[in-house]
This record gives structure tokens, sequence and C-alpha cells, in this order.
């Protein structure tokens, strides 16, 4: 591989980020003990996602090269996550040191004269550090950044060396063993000042204690969730969604009096008060939102696990305006299986996806476009018909789960008719508050409670 024909001559320093795609139960392991397995993944994706920030701060100061070199998932799930605008290469297979001695070789035989390798696991590693590191390649050999837990956050060189055989990793003393082998190879070392990584439940005190000084206190994504009367379904919602700082939940009550608002606040959500109906509701969470991305969920709707990730692949794809997820009910009740297969035919194939799907969007579009219509009914499917005038609806890969008591409580079959002549009625022009109406008073729902979707 060649010199980029873009790259000027002084581009000839490369940082190479060691990650790994954020899936569930295969990262941050030693920590799934303290945080569950979703905690510890969505504390991989913040530290990943400010190790970035840290190496485009860096760029922004000297011209240096960045690629990401990951495990798990593909490419293009690495550039949906972390954008486009970066090089990434897989790991590929053996041990740490036998992928960190390749992409060294790689990063060499592509003409870069100073390379550094970082993980993602130490949040104090800033920009100026990373410089220190470049500046130290111009007058030694190696420079190296200890850990306290024993390792090293990073590792330049300016040239490929014997550093990586036989070392124990993972353990206490590889940073001891590898500055045994440089001493033996006679290269001259810089060291850095020593920094605390994020490996163990011990470093989770100090991680905290980082988070007013973190950019990822803000959130990336914004869960609106209107409720009404939702105490007995609200509490699983929110159980599925991680506490995680990139993600805000803002609960929008119309004014509930079961213990609603006292679920929600119990579990950490923003709640918001908000005169009735499901679009007001959802447009009042949408203009106290923070996050870059918007998911309006309802209350008996549970996310997959994951959903994150999800939403990043399908609105990374240029075409894709918005996005929703398959449909599944629990229990499934007879009759219930062919109404997802259509419901699922129609998301992807008409795309026409309704709200009970989890509909998601970028908030700057969401705003302009005006958010949704202050009708009392169809609001989602008046809102996906402007929407698919700007783009493509993108369908997720994982389903959401939808409780199917209403369905029961109602018939299956009487429900799906009534909706089908509710819609069929919207399209037609009737007037939405007589039809609102009537939808609601055909549903024969307990008062204050909001009518179930399509």
């Amino acid at each position: 591989m060649n010199l980029s024909s873009c790259q000027t001559l002084k581009e000839r320093e490369r940082i190479i980020l060691f990650t790994r795609y954020p899936e569930t139960g295969k990262v941050k392991t030693r920590l799934i003990p303290a945080l569950g397995p979703e905690g510890s993944c969505a504390l991989h994706r913040q530290l990943t996602e400010l190790a970035v920030k840290q190496l485009q701060t860096l760029t922004a100061r000297r011209p240096v090269s960045i690629e990401v070199c990951f495990e798990g998932g593909d490419e293009i799930m690495m550039q949906a996550w972390l954008g486009a605008d970066l090089l990434y290469s897989p790991q590929g297979q053996g041990d740490l040191g036998f992928r960190m001695a390749q992409a060294f070789q790689r990063a060499f035989h592509a003409g870069y004269k100073a390379v550094v390798l970082i993980g993602s696991d130490c949040p104090t590693r800033g920009a100026s550090i990373l410089q220190q590191a470049f500046e130290g390649l111009k007058n030694h050999d190696l420079v190296l950044g200890p850990a306290l837990d024993g390792g090293y956050y990073l590792i330049g060189l300016q040239k490929p060396d014997a550093l990586f055989d036989d070392i124990p990793w993972g353990g206490e003393e590889v940073f001891k063993r590898t500055l045994d082998k440089a001493k033996a190879l006679g290269l001259n070392v810089f060291l850095l000042e020593s920094l605390r990584d994020i490996d163990r439940p011990e470093d989770l005190e100090f991680w905290e204690s980082l988070e007013p000084l973190n950019y990822l206190s803000q959130p990336d994504l914004s869960i609106i969730i209107p409720t009404l009367n939702e105490a007995l379904d609200l509490p699983l919602t929110l159980a599925r969604i991680p506490q995680d700082p990139s993600i805000e939940v803002l609960v929008v009550d119309g004014g509930s009096l079961d213990g609603t608002l006292e679920s929600a606040a119990s579990w950490g959500a923003k709640v918001i008060s908000s005169s009735r109906g499901r679009a007001r509701q959802m447009n009042t969470g949408a203009g106290e939102a923070k996050g870059q991305t918007l998911l309006f969920l309802h209350a008996d709707t549970l996310l997959p696990e994951g959903f994150k990730n999800h939403i990043d692949q399908v609105l990374f794809r240029k075409e894709n305006v918005a996005g929703a997820f398959p449909l599944t009910f629990e229990p499934l009740l007879p009759g219930l299986k062919y109404i997802e297969k259509l419901a699922n035919w129609r998301a992807r194939a008409l795309q026409l996806p309704y709200g009970d799907q989890a509909l998601f969007l970028r908030a700057n579009l969401f705003r302009a476009l005006g958010g949704f219509k202050d009708i009392p009914i169809m609001e989602d499917v008046e809102l996906i018909g402007r929407l698919k005038r700007e783009g493509r609806i993108g369908i997720a890969q994982a389903a959401v789960i939808t409780s199917s008591r209403r369905w029961k409580d109602q018939g299956v079959w009487r429900t799906t008719l009534r909706n089908q002549v509710a819609l069929g009625a919207f399209r037609a022009g009737i007037s939405l508050d007589r039809l609102a109406r009537w939808y609601h008073k055909g549903s024969q729902k307990a008062p204050g409670k909001m009518a179930e979707e399509r």
C-alpha cells in the first residue's frame, strides 16, 4: 500500500486505535459483574467514542493519519458507529501482540515514519499526551505510556521491533516485560506519565469522577416516551434501556393517576408534564431533548438488545432519513403471528412502519419538518408520509416486543378490523376529531389510557 495521493509530505505520522465493535457480553467482560452486560457494553462505547474525539482533536494540531483496527462487526458497522471519515482495518487473527505487530508493520509499509498505537481504555489520555508521544518519537526509538494496572495505554515506534513476542497479555507485567525487551534490544525509550485504564470494577469510581469533564455526559440519543396511566408496562420498558450517559430518557406524561410518574422518576428518567395527546406529548419531549437522534417509544414496547447499534446502522445509510424496528408481540396470541408478518411486510416493502415500531430519526430533520402534526389520531402515519418525501424509511434487523395485553382484552380480529377501518377513514379524509371519537370509543379502554397503534 502506498501513501495516499492526498497525503502531504508532512503526513508521515499514523495513530492506530485498537478497539472492538460494541456487542453486548463481548466487551469489558471483567466489568460485567459490576455493570451487567448492557452496562459494560455502554461503557465500552463511551470510552471508544471519547478516544476518537481525542484523536480528532489531535488532527487539528498536526497532520496525523488515523486508523481504527477493530474486532467484531465489519467495516460498515464500524463506520455507522464512529463515522465514515476514518480508515478501518480488521485486527485479524492471533494474540494481541501479533495483531499489534501486524498493525505496525502495515503502517510502516505504507510509508509512515512514526506510528503510535493506543487502546480505548484510558479516558485521561488527551490530545496533549498524544502530541507528546509523537514529539518523543523524534529523538527516541520507543515511546511508552505506562498504565497503573501494569500494562501500557500507548506504544509508539519509529520502526518495527520484536517487542510483542512472549508477553503475558492482560497481566500485570506487560509494561515491565516490554521495557526489559526494549533495553535488551538497545532501544532508546521515552516514557510518558502513568495513567489509569478503566478495566476493573475498582476503576469505576475513578471513571465516575471524570463525568463532569466528559463530553459524553451530553447524550447523543434521546428516547421519548409519551405516557398516560402506564404504571403496569413502563417499568419493564425502562428496564430494557441501559443507564448510559449517551442516552437520555424523557417520559412525557399527560396526567397519569396510577404511579406512572413515580416509576419513571425512580428509574432516573426525566419526567415532563404535558397537555394530553400523543402527538403533543412527543413534540414536547422532542423540544427538550438534547440528543442528535430521537427515538419515539411506546410505554408498552421493549427495545431489543443493542438497539443503539441498530439505529446507527440504519441512519448511517445515506438513503435512509428515518427508521423503525420490526414488530413482535408477547405473549403471542392466536392470530397475532399473521399481524406481525403483515406489519413487518408493510414496513419493509411499503416503508410504512407505525408508532409501535419505535420510530427514530435525526433531531434536526424532525425539527425541520415541524415535528408531529398536532392531531388527535394517526400522527405517526401522517409523519411517515412526510418523511417518505425526504428519503427512505429503513428497518432495523432486530425487533421490538410490544405487549399483546390490549389485543387480548379487545380481541385480535376485532382490533385489527377497527384499526384498518380507521386507517382507511384517515386516508379518505374523514374528520380526525370524528375519527378519534369513534376509534377511542371502540377501543373500550380505561379512561385516560392512550389508544394502541394500528
